[in-house]
């Protein structure tokens, strides 16, 4: 907005109409930028949307947000589709969110082809290292990032310090602690307590603030918001389809021994029960393919997880290469890498499919419920925990990087990995020491810290040094 003469602000002219096909075009950019995190990754496309283009008001992405958050799975791919869905019904969140994908879903599956190929091969290995070493800042920074905005009081910051407990600890299921969260926060909105009020979620209090009013969407409620019973019937039978059919087939057809039915009823699970963001899903993901499924190896696991912060789209882009890997390696009467470019792309299917289903099902309920307190205070609980989990997996990948051994330890109901000290990596720790410095203390970007580590793994390589 504007100021007028005597102070008061003076609305702007809200933008023209943006047919889908334009609109693709700015999708296509906010995909081709969207590197760095979930964070990284709204923060892109809060600048284009509200403050660049001004499609969308300040409340209604935050509502939309907070939404995103609740749901299982990646927030900033759901969030394009919501987006996409309000402009241009749900052919707009079709393009919106498979062009979110899009990008991240080739490069990582090249990025497999590459690992497999030449992973262990001079500089492609030092890359790697290099890479893996960095990713403990990056999440390092997510723990630094979510708790600044979500550990506002005591409350919350009792809610992360027990549900790092009880994850890191006991080894809870993380669906239990964000299901045990989000109890407590819907209770605790439902009350109107003051710990459980919500903050500005991930928008900057820098900008200046974007009315609804001002922007193409304006603040009223589309119409295709009021759907009819028949019409989310409709919608619903439509996803749960091309999400569970394929599962279904592949039970049918090869039997629950199949590393392809193990991947798509694993993943079709993790859709459904890993609330709380794309850190939420790795924590989940990682402990599961590595230790129940024995997939591949934790540090592999990092490497991914490097992958997906070095390309852009969602940072669970990894799972495509766990999914890659697990069917490489149980490649049936298949070729490996044959086997591994449909155990990546069955895991993408699965994962991602849901998410349209989330959205095009729930947002039109959702923007009928802008400002319920009662959902706020469960996000805000939901969002606190989350910090825990988060902290978890950091904890988890600086054991698994920094440590050559690692022992499982166990008394009682407490089951942690225990480093062996003797077995620290010099070289893997310093490398994680100057990256934490380079993004902590010189403010870095993260795409410019893993750059350079890369460079150090490879140098480290090449010359012999480890």
């Amino acid at each position: 907005m504007s100021t007028l003469a005597d102070g008061t602000a003076a609305p702007m002219p809200r933008p023209a109409p943006v047919t889908l096909r334009q609109a693709f075009w700015v999708w296509l950019r906010i995909a081709a930028l969207s590197f760095g995190g979930p964070a990284g990754q709204i923060a892109v496309m809060h600048r284009i949307l509200v403050e660049e283009k001004r499609w969308i008001g300040e409340h209604r992405f935050l509502h939309a947000l907070n939404y995103c958050m609740l749901l299982p799975g990646p927030e900033a791919q759901q969030l394009a589709t919501y987006i996409g869905w309000l402009l241009h019904r749900a052919r707009g969140g079709i393009v919106a969110g498979t062009l979110f994908v899009l990008p991240g879903a080739v490069s990582i599956m090249a990025l497999s082809w590459i690992y497999v190929l030449y992973g262990q091969v001079g500089m492609v290995a030092g890359l790697f290292f290099g890479l893996k070493c960095a990713v403990l800042a990056v999440v390092s920074q997510a723990v630094v990032r979510i708790g600044s905005r979500a550990l506002r009081n005591g409350v919350m910051r009792a809610l992360a310090a027990t549900a790092f407990g009880l994850i890191f600890v006991l080894g809870v299921p993380f669906p239990l602690i964000v299901l045990g969260a989000g109890l407590v926060g819907y209770f605790g909105g439902h009350a109107d307590m003051p710990a459980f009020r919500i903050g500005g979620g991930h928008a900057s209090g820098k900008v200046a603030v974007v009315a609804d009013d001002d922007t193409l969407l304006g603040a009223a409620l589309p119409a295709h918001a009021n759907p009819t019973i028949r019409q989310s019937v409709q919608q619903a039978g439509m996803w749960l389809v091309l999400w569970l059919a394929p599962v279904a087939a592949l039970l049918v057809l090869l039997g629950q021994g199949s590393v392809f039915t193990q991947i798509a009823t694993f993943f079709s699970t993790m859709a459904v029960v890993t609330f709380g963001g794309a850190y939420a899903v790795l924590a989940y993901v990682a402990q599961q393919a590595v230790e129940q499924y024995h997939w591949l190896t934790a540090r592999e696991m990092l490497d991914g997880l490097g992958m997906a912060e070095t390309t852009p789209g969602p940072l669970i882009m990894v799972l495509q290469f766990v999914g890659f890997l697990g069917a490489y390696r149980h490649p049936g009467m298949l070729s490996p890498l044959l086997a591994g470019t449909l155990g990546g792309l069955l895991a993408t299917w699965v994962t991602f499919v849901p998410c349209f289903l989330w959205i095009f099902l729930g947002a039109p309920f959702i923007e009928r419920m802008r400002g319920n307190v009662a959902l706020s205070g469960a996000l805000s609980a939901i969002t606190a925990a989350v910090v825990g989990v988060v902290l978890n997996l950091a904890v988890w990948f600086a054991i698994h990087t920094l440590f050559r051994t690692v022992r499982p330890f166990t008394a009682g109901p407490v089951r942690i990995d225990l480093p062996v000290l003797a077995s620290v990596d010099p070289w893997a720790l310093g490398i994680a020491a100057a990256a934490i410095v380079a993004m902590f203390r010189l403010k870095l970007g993260i795409f410019a810290t893993l750059g350079a580590a890369s460079v150090v793994g490879i140098v480290l390589q090449v010359s012999g040094a480890r």
